[in-house]
């Protein structure tokens, strides 16, 4: 029973599986088209995820076989792919709650397809890009007369299970990244990948930098308190605003109940959510205790929220002309987030 409760994101693989392609299809209404979005590629040719799909089936990858076929969109965003995919033993044990497992997927996918002979030519510590926010993946052993290598230290265990057209599919033994519980739950950046110089090469193996902003507890907390349309519309343009502010330590979010009214318009999402965002953690006696017309400095430039005070005891602290109307929801030392009565409206689209 203690195991049984110590493993509660220890769900079957076709739960995880379910959960995670809801995700998706909410999110893909709700997707940003910012800067740093991958450009939109021919579409895929007919068949050829089935034909993947059922390579992938035939040799024991049933769950990846799943989420290929009816997602091919999460691995097949570039020309040409090569995709490593992980057994289902190593899937259904990952601690990690489904909203991150796409990024986990898209870390295993490079935008270049890759045979089995290809990677046996690379030297060991060469670097690749992947789909995930271009985090690299390194070759780390390799021996060509027996045909073995190992990716992050992870034995490709299954090379060519697929070769056709622009994709290249092989089997790993398990995950690219180490999926320890703790940096999964306290950052968002849990991925952990080796760090390389401009000519691809590796320089150390998983060293990066913290990110102090615990933006996946923020997203959880967010969807369990029923902001789920705000938590959705903040993990599409987090790496936009991971990329903008990279040395962003402490944050203030203004949660509104939902965004539908940005919902049909993608490209105003971006702004509409980093408008909600401040560098800089205030918690609500800190705001109430500002002088009234303060400027608070948000995530988008030239765009402040303004403090009006506290109108009366009922009403309580009013910004924008929103009040404020759940303060102080959860917090840790790096944010606090208030809940707010409808989301705030950028002066240049009113």
């Amino acid at each position: 029973m203690a195991s049984c409760c110590k493993h509660w994101w220890h769900a079957s693989v076709y739960s995880i599986v379910s959960l995670l392609l809801a995700f998706i299809a909410i999110s893909t209404a709700l997707r940003s088209n910012h800067k740093n979005a991958i450009p939109a590629t021919k579409p895929v040719a007919h068949g050829l995820p089935l034909n993947v799909s059922r390579a992938l089936r035939h040799a024991g990858f049933h769950s990846m076989a799943t989420l290929l076929q009816v997602s091919p969109e999460l691995f097949l965003s570039s020309p040409n792919s090569t995709i490593f995919v992980i057994k289902d033993s190593s899937i259904s044990y990952l601690s990690i709650p489904p909203l991150l497992l796409k990024d986990l997927l898209q870390y295993h996918t490079t935008p270049s397809k890759l045979s089995m002979d290809d990677l046996l030519k690379k030297p060991q510590g060469s670097c690749f890009s992947t789909l995930h926010r271009k985090k690299n993946i390194a070759v780390t052993k390799t021996d060509a007369r027996q045909k073995l290598i190992e990716i992050n230290h992870v034995l490709v265990s299954h090379p060519d299970v697929f070769l056709e057209g622009p994709i290249a599919v092989h089997g790993v033994l398990g995950p690219f990244s180490p999926m320890d519980p703790r940096d999964v739950h306290d950052g968002w950046n849990f991925i952990k990948s080796p760090i390389c110089d401009s000519n691809s090469t590796l320089v150390s193996d998983f060293l990066q930098p913290k990110n102090m902003v615990e933006w996946s507890r923020i997203i959880q907390l967010l969807s369990s308190y029923g902001f789920v349309s705000f938590a959705i519309g903040l993990h599409s343009v987090l790496d936009g605003i991971l990329e903008d502010h990279a040395s962003l330590n402490t944050v203030t979010i203004f949660a509104p109940p939902n965004l539908a009214a940005v919902a049909s318009s993608s490209l105003l999402l971006d702004k509409i959510v980093r408008f909600h965002v401040l560098p800089r953690r205030l918690t609500y006696k800190e705001l109430t205790s500002l002088p009234v017309r303060t400027l608070l400095r948000t995530l988008v430039p030239g765009q402040d929220l303004e403090v009006a005070g506290e109108v009366n005891f009922m009403q309580g602290l009013v910004v924008n002309g929103v009040k404020i109307a759940a303060p102080d929801l959860f917090s840790s030392e790096k944010f606090v987030v208030h809940g707010i009565s409808r989301a705030f409206e950028l002066t240049e689209f009113s």
